[in-house]
């Protein structure tokens, strides 16, 4: 069922840690006093007065909500570049941002820039530590509300956002809103360096970092290595913290990547679905590892080096091709601060490095 975007509701979100003994049947969630749970009931769980879109199938708990919704349907709020539709003026001033690039607001203590204001006050809580929202089954903090209400569906499993044609839920409406552009292939977001074009203005911008950009501002503190995202050096301190965020919930094994998470899922409990290659019948945790797969029986390489007439079937290959063109050595022994070119070259003198140093007892890498 797909309501309005997730509410920022205080009375669901405390800011403390005080006692909860008030719990909704449904859902699970707790509250402090018995009227936040009956205001959470009427709000989340009884859909008597909530009002339809005659065109699509979206469910409003006001008329305010409903007719804000239906300026999407009737393209009042349109963006000229995209042709993407808006339930409000400022949305669609906000989304023309992503065509213009513009970052008005900068922050004080690193220098990153920002679309919105609101976008600079939740990243000036990375900085000041203020992160109030505290789940009260795992622990974990958020710097918002919103973000906290999410967090919470990982324990509970709710999915309430449904997709009309093939019935997969989702925890957010904003993953909906991008799953329900792949039934309509719709890709607004155009790279202005090589025209491919992305579904979301987050994969267009990650791709431009990735692929047409050489800057890597993140550095991890225990081997030096850089990267261009902060997203990517923090999967990459797994490797030294040996952290295992994900966890099945059928047995009480523990993994480092979700995709490790998905593998487990499929061969030990059976869950899940393979994505199987018609031509070897070889199977893959994820469609994109089966794509990529399928190239190599097309002898498809559209990654092409720069430097010579060498061709590559992923861009990974490519990446690691370039090296040999380069200069650039990315890895660093943290015990001599000595850099190499391949990680596994760092990894084997580290070795060497550790012994040499007279140091004793594991080490991750």
């Amino acid at each position: 069922m797909n309501t309005e975007a997730d509410s920022n509701d205080i009375t669901e979100h405390p800011r403390d840690d005080k006692p909860r003994p008030y719990v909704c049947t449904v859902c699970d969630k707790r509250f402090t006093l018995k009227h936040h749970l009956k205001y959470h009931m009427s709000r989340r769980h009884t859909e008597a007065n909530w009002y339809s879109c005659t065109q699509c199938e979206k469910r409003y708990r006001s008329k305010l909500y409903l007719r804000s919704h239906m300026n999407v349907h009737s393209s009042k709020y349109k963006c000229t570049e995209c042709r993407k539709c808006f339930q409000r003026n400022q949305f669609l001033t906000r989304h023309k941002l992503s065509h213009s690039g513009e970052r008005p607001f900068e922050c004080s203590v690193c220098g990153k820039r920002f679309k919105q204001s609101a976008s600079l006050d939740r990243h000036s809580r990375s900085h000041s530590g203020d992160i109030p929202y505290k789940c009260h089954v795992c622990g974990k903090a958020f710097s918002q509300a919103v973000r906290l209400n999410r967090h919470m569906r990982v324990h509970t499993e709710e999915r309430p956002y449904k997709c009309h044609v093939c019935d997969k839920a989702f925890t957010c409406s904003t993953h909906l809103n991008t799953h329900m552009r792949l039934h309509a292939e719709e890709r607004p977001y155009k790279c202005s360096l090589c025209n491919k074009c992305f579904n979301k203005s987050s994969n267009l911008r990650k791709h431009q970092r990735h692929t047409h950009s050489n800057r890597r501002p993140y550095q991890c503190p225990y081997c030096g290595m850089q990267f261009k995202t902060s997203d990517l050096l923090k999967c990459h301190v797994r490797v030294h913290t040996d952290a295992k965020p994900y966890s099945c919930r059928h047995c009480s094994d523990r993994f480092r990547w979700h995709k490790q998470l998905k593998r487990h899922l499929l061969k030990s409990h059976n869950e899940g679905t393979w994505f199987t290659c018609d031509v070897c019948e070889k199977k893959f945790v994820t469609r994109p590892q089966l794509q990529c797969h399928s190239l190599r029986h097309e002898g498809v390489k559209p990654y092409v080096c720069c430097e010579c007439p060498k061709r590559f079937c992923t861009a990974a290959e490519l990446k690691c091709h370039e090296l040999v063109h380069s200069d650039y050595k990315q890895f660093c022994c943290f015990l001599c601060c000595k850099y190499f070119k391949h990680k596994p070259n760092v990894k084997r003198h580290f070795k060497k490095c550790f012994k040499k140093a007279g140091l004793s007892g594991p080490f991750l890498f």
